[in-house]
């Protein structure tokens, strides 16, 4: 079969590969119909996280049952799935706590309690180096998909693949930034990125009944799309981060924002300043997005990290965070815990998805697809990939 194959940071090719096969009695063969690149995709093709042997990429992905292991009953060849990024066996503690990003049997030889980049990891994912598993990711004609009785939800037939594509990742991600921060009705949510997690963010946040969005991100043509997309009021980052705090103060009676959403992660557009800061701490990349949102919150209010940041970094504001009560949260979305009521949110036209895709690549053209993304050229926000093109 053809895949998206990484072989070195910058490098990712359109290869042939072997096609997967059953190895579990719970797993699935899917043939891939559509799947997007993903900003957390960039971290591996920008040598962020380490992947030092040839992989397929990716982990938003959907398509049609091709084979079925002996012990699936729920799935049958011909059925259309789309599928949550995280791998999780669905029976062990974090699983059924709805916890799927620590399930403590799909990434066996990494797993552990401690956390952190280049030590113990928690459950898998698709596509996303041998630190968090190995699976084969889905920017591929076909994926092996493990604890398939588990992760994929079938999809109404009346619905195109691009309505419900970012099931996978992105929405459930952005939605849990919004559920992190408990927003009932009323607040005023600041996210911080205007990429497809910050704009699932934003219509998360509608969704939830938030009073006042705003979205604050370095290109005002993402910004663009996210008054087009998600009808959110807009700041440009445009050199200080003490600014953009200010405009945010001044849009809430000086208190800051109930909610702020970090959607960007260890990797921002960052100055020779930060850089050689990170390179004397020994750090990768910059916490200076979740730092601004410590400011930007109001006291007693709550930050939502989901935002990758895999290593510990140098003078974090713990002074800040104990003196204004802030709530903490991040980590890996729990996409199983909220696919069925996002689904529901699809079906039921409560929300579009789509229109935050401005490319449509064929899977082909995948080196292209990473070029225009990771540099942001094109006014790209997402690409959306076809492997049978």
């Amino acid at each position: 079969m053809k895949a998206a194959v990484i072989h070195a940071p910058g490098v990712v090719t359109y290869d042939t590969v072997a096609d997967p096969s059953i190895e579990n009695g719970r797993d699935i063969i899917l043939k891939v119909t559509s799947t997007a690149i993903c900003g957390s995709d960039l971290h591996i093709y920008s040598g962020g996280f380490p992947q030092p042997r040839p992989m397929v990429l990716g982990h938003e992905f959907m398509g049609i049952v091709e084979e079925t292991g002996r012990e699936i009953t729920n799935l049958k060849r011909g059925d259309r799935v789309v599928v949550p990024f995280p791998i999780a066996c669905g029976t062990c503690f974090f699983c059924n706590h709805q916890l799927p990003g620590h399930c403590e049997n799909s990434n066996p030889e990494k797993y552990g309690p401690e956390g952190g980049l280049l030590s113990e990891k928690g459950g898998a994912l698709f596509g996303y180096t041998d630190l968090y598993g190995g699976y084969d990711g889905g920017q591929a004609e076909y994926v092996r998909v493990p604890y398939a009785d588990f992760g994929p939800r079938k999809v109404p037939e009346n619905l195109t693949d691009e309505q419900v594509l970012f099931l996978t990742d992105i929405f459930p991600t952005g939605y849990t930034g919004i559920d992190w921060g408990e927003v009932k009705g009323g607040e005023t949510v600041a996210i911080f990125g205007s990429g497809p997690v910050g704009l699932m963010a934003a219509k998360s946040a509608w969704l939830r009944g938030a009073a006042k969005v705003i979205i604050i991100d370095t290109l005002q043509y993402r910004l663009d799309k996210a008054k087009e997309t998600a009808d959110c009021e807009t700041i440009l980052w445009d050199g200080d981060a003490k600014e953009v705090v200010e405009q945010i103060r001044s849009m809430t009676e000086g208190r800051g924002a109930d909610v702020c959403v970090e959607a960007v992660g260890f990797e921002p557009d960052r100055n020779f300043m930060d850089r050689a800061k990170a390179v004397l701490n020994l750090e990768k990349g910059s916490p200076k997005v979740l730092e601004a949102c410590m400011s930007a919150v109001r006291r007693g209010g709550i930050v939502s990290v989901l935002g990758i940041y895999p290593t510990t970094y140098d003078n974090f504001p713990v002074g800040q965070f104990f003196d204004k009560g802030i709530i903490l949260k991040g980590g890996q979305a729990p996409a199983h815990k909220h696919i069925d009521i996002l689904l529901k949110y699809v079906v039921e036209g409560k929300v579009k998805l789509d229109d935050i895709i401005t490319h449509r690549l064929p899977l082909s053209e995948i080196s292209h697809g990473y070029e225009i993304f990771k540099n942001k050229e094109d006014n790209c926000v997402k690409v959306v990939l076809d492997p049978w093109k």
